[in-house]
């Protein structure tokens, strides 16, 4: 973004897109403090509409401060017709880094609390994951390219204007947008082919559609019926075949007073308000009953920080003893 806007920059200009792109994830060192912390904390407060305005400010308000602070050189000024640092355009320029920050989480099956704190609602467009290498190798091409074509340049003595990249950066981002167009196409067949199909006899309710990293065409799908949910992978390519009978079968558990009491629990109220598609699991014990719910939209084994699961002990009248927000990867106890 910086190498397209190119000389229009101001001073620090490059520096304080960079710092805004990043900022937000500042809130990931609430991993530290238990899955209770991060899942409140994370792509909370710092990937908000509110937080994000508070955050540019902030960032806007220090890069004013710097400037001010360390005047740039007269040799420097002299050589660099760079426009001085001034507090509007600093905000538009930590809000377009905040933001461009947001659109890549958005895209992400993770998704971002954007209203917060007015609705704990995820938001979450699943045309992504959070690494993703095809953006990651237009980036690094795009970053690479001008340099690559000045090296050329010089080896055949060619004479010309130092090559600011603009022109590769505008392209890079034009192909970012139409990547992300052609990924939420592909997510919208996806779930149209989930939705389509019966399932062991049972009808859809609703779905869900998982990107895969590596290949496009690829997903991972999740359907809920009325009694189950069914896994199933989506393969898009042409000629690829869908049987809605290979679907991995949960059986959701039927309605008790156990799994009502512990809905009931402030920390199931939580993960219920992130997860997307909950499954429940419960199970007797000597002294009671435990339930656990984790959310499919994470593959069994995932062991990202996102991955987070809840488990509530009862006792045998129904009253809560213990519960948990957990790492998924944390294991069994």
């Amino acid at each position: 973004m910086s190498r397209a806007a190119g000389a229009r920059l101001p001073r620090f200009g490059t520096t304080l897109l960079v710092a805004a792109g990043v900022a937000p994830d500042l809130d990931y060192a609430s991993y530290f403090a238990g899955a209770s912390s991060f899942l409140a904390s994370h792509r909370s407060a710092l990937h908000s509409l509110s937080g994000g305005v508070a955050l540019a400010c902030a960032l806007a308000a220090i890069a004013c401060w710097v400037e001010k602070k360390w005047p740039p050189l007269a040799s420097v000024r002299a050589r660099k017709a760079q426009p001085p640092l001034s507090f509007l355009p600093a905000l538009a320029l930590a809000v377009i880094g905040i933001a461009a920050h947001d659109v890549l989480d958005l895209a992400s099956s993770e998704g971002i609390q954007l209203f917060w704190p007015f609705r704990s609602h995820w938001t979450r467009w699943s045309l992504t994951q959070n690494f993703d290498p095809w953006i990651l190798a237009l980036l690094i091409t795009a970053l690479l390219l001008p340099q690559l074509f000045r090296l050329v340049r010089e080896e055949v003595g060619a004479r010309s204007k130092r090559a600011t990249g603009a022109g590769t950066a505008i392209a890079a981002l034009v192909l970012l947008c139409a990547y992300f167009g052609g990924r939420a196409y592909l997510h919208s067949r996806a779930l149209e082919t989930l939705l389509s199909s019966e399932y062991h006899g049972r009808e859809p309710l609703a779905a869900g559609a998982f990107p895969s990293s590596s290949n496009p065409f690829e997903w991972r799908g999740v359907v809920s019926t009325e009694n189950t949910l069914e896994e199933i992978a989506v393969n898009l390519q042409s000629g690829a075949d869908f049987n809605p009978d290979r679907s991995l079968t949960h059986y959701k558990p039927a309605d008790s007073l156990v799994l009502d009491a512990a809905q009931k629990a402030p920390a199931t109220q939580k993960f219920l308000s992130y997860a997307e598609l909950p499954l429940a699991s419960v199970a007797r014990r000597e002294d009671g009953y435990r339930i656990e719910l984790r959310d499919l939209q994470f593959p069994q084994g995932d062991t990202t920080p996102a991955n987070i699961a809840v488990r509530v002990d009862l006792n045998s009248a129904y009253r809560i003893t213990r519960q948990q927000l957990r790492y998924a990867s944390a294991g069994a106890e």
